[in-house]
């Protein structure tokens, strides 16, 4: 009777340890695997963010960010596609699978750091506050009692939040889809200033002749990566492998000259 009860434990822990390896291996990272099963590398953005992404007058979406994921996805040997999403949902879009990335100026916070599967830093960037060049706006605290406006779930927005004395001097803040929005805004007279990337800023300032100017003062300095989900490392350090790569053998630094006019990346630096 003994013998019999002690080899149904046996039995039994064999089967145990069965299936925690059984549950190891379904749980396992294969997201480079699965991606070039489905051939097809989906990067999710902001398609109204020039420079890094956006749409041309063909109503193509180009862009820094897009140049530099089409390339990644030519090294993996799969398709690519840019697929617009709604930026206050980014997360969402990313944890349901409808994208395999979020990259497009995308700040790397503590808070996305938690929850997502980052990429090391490619590009440094600042929140700055854009004006009219007549209203002689020449600090942050010239902005007193005047109104300001930011993209909706930007990391602009949690620029100003964590800027309390500029966020509570201000008359009030306004929240747009979208920077081309809140620049166009800021042109009609509907805001006196917009916060904004300074990448964004900058180009769009030059590239459009525009009577902003740029306060010199930042809000905050941050650095993009590009999201990944939290099970997809695999994915995400492939996909850091091929940049440094790129970085190393000239194709970086092609792309950041044909948008910036000179390589500003920090891949690999």
């Amino acid at each position: 009777m003994k013998k019999i009860t002690l080899i149904c434990a046996v039995l039994m822990a064999l089967a145990l340890t069965g299936c925690k390896k059984t549950e190891k291996t379904s749980s396992a990272d294969n997201s480079v695997a699965e991606l070039k099963a489905r051939g097809t590398f989906v990067l999710g953005l902001d398609d109204s963010f020039p420079p890094l992404g956006y749409r041309s007058d063909d109503n193509e979406i180009v862009g820094y960010d897009i140049d530099l994921g089409k390339e990644v996805a030519k090294r993996l040997g799969v398709s690519f596609k840019a697929q617009p999403i709604d930026w206050d949902a980014k997360e969402m879009e990313l944890n349901t699978k409808r994208i395999d990335c979020i990259w497009n100026g995308f700040t790397m916070t503590d808070e996305r750091i938690n929850a997502l599967s980052f990429s090391k830093a490619y590009l440094n960037n600042e929140q700055v506050l854009v004006v009219r060049a007549k209203d002689n706006i020449k600090s942050l605290s010239d902005m007193k009692g005047k109104v300001v406006g930011l993209q909706s779930g930007s990391s602009a927005q949690e620029a100003v939040d964590g800027n309390t004395s500029f966020k509570d001097s201000l008359g009030s803040i306004v929240f747009f889809k979208d920077n081309v929005t809140a620049l166009n805004d800021l042109g009609i007279g509907g805001v006196d200033g917009v916060v904004m990337d300074s990448v964004v800023a900058n180009y769009a300032i030059s590239e459009g002749n525009l009577p902003y100017v740029i306060v010199d003062e930042a809000l905050s300095r941050e650095s993009y990566g590009i999201g990944f989900r939290k099970e997809d490392a695999q994915l995400r350090d492939e996909v850091q492998k091929i940049l440094e790569e790129m970085a190393k053998d000239g194709t970086v630094a092609r792309i950041s000259t044909k948008w910036f006019g000179k390589d500003i990346s920090v891949i690999g630096k």
